[in-house]
């Protein structure tokens, strides 16, 4: 014989599933990372302890002002990313949550995205120069340029890159600096032929560029949405296509002649 349960008795047996189910939910890892504003780096100058860009076979100026690329810091891959931490990243506007896939490739390992990433550095050191050496009508025959930047990987350092040459090599054109004096920040790969190319995160590299003092941050122009959520008070942004318009962009900020593009 079977006893008959009562009402309470049987959505307490039927609830003991469902809260298991969650509680093993809430601790299984998820295919997700976490990700905070993460260093900035002035390639006008040192980092580390090691000049960023080092210019040989041409005059080099000196420049003031400060081109500040900016990064966030994604949990690594292999570390458990569990429900609570994705639910409180979500409440936060100074954490995200990306799926693990858009950040690190699908099935490496840690050694393998490392390798990865450094290479995307290399070939983003060697189109940022092609670009900035292009842009200035130089020869890379003639004119060599060195990019060090210590513990950072990936391609979205390109566009600072650039115009950290440029700047070095050439300020504004007329004997002024492309910053103005400022500290600018910003984003955005770039290729050889100086297009500039999306990169992601740009909500938490806003932060970033203002924690350390940016007041103006340069984003790619299909991530002026992203840039303007949560954009921290004083930060102006300006939206970015090629080498050549940010140039233009900086130098017309700079001079107070001709516009600057808003987001």
């Amino acid at each position: 014989m079977f006893s008959r349960l009562t009402r309470p008795q049987v959505i307490a047996v039927c609830a003991l599933p469902v809260v298991a189910l969650l509680a093993t939910a809430a601790l299984a890892p998820l295919p997700f990372s976490v990700a905070p504003p993460g260093l900035t780096a002035n390639v006008l100058g040192e980092n580390k302890g090691t000049q960023v860009i080092t210019v040989s076979g041409a005059q080099v100026r000196d420049t003031r002002g400060q081109l500040r690329m900016t990064t966030i810091e994604a949990t690594s891959p292999d570390t458990r990313v569990s429900l609570p931490d994705v639910i409180d990243s979500w409440f936060r506007t100074d954490q995200a949550v990306m799926p693990r896939d858009s950040v690190y490739p699908s099935g490496d390992n840690v050694k393998e995205i490392e390798q990865h990433n450094e290479k995307q550095m290399r070939q983003s050191q060697d189109a940022a120069t092609q670009a900035a050496l292009g842009y200035l009508g130089l020869d890379d025959k003639d004119v060599k340029v060195s990019l060090k930047l210590a513990d950072v990987g990936g391609p979205s350092a390109g566009l600072l890159f650039s115009l950290g040459i440029i700047d070095k090599l050439d300020g504004d054109g007329t004997g002024g600096d492309l910053t103005g004096g400022r500290v600018i920040a910003g984003t955005g790969t770039i290729d050889a032929a100086g297009r500039v190319g999306a990169v992601g995160g740009v909500a938490l590299k806003t932060q970033a560029a203002k924690r350390d003092g940016a007041t103006v941050f340069l984003v790619p122009k299909a991530e002026c949405g992203d840039a303007r959520a949560n954009l921290p008070k004083g930060l102006r942004l300006i939206p970015v296509t090629t080498l050549k318009s940010t140039v233009s962009s900086l130098v017309a900020l700079e001079t107070g002649k001709g516009s600057v593009p808003s987001c």
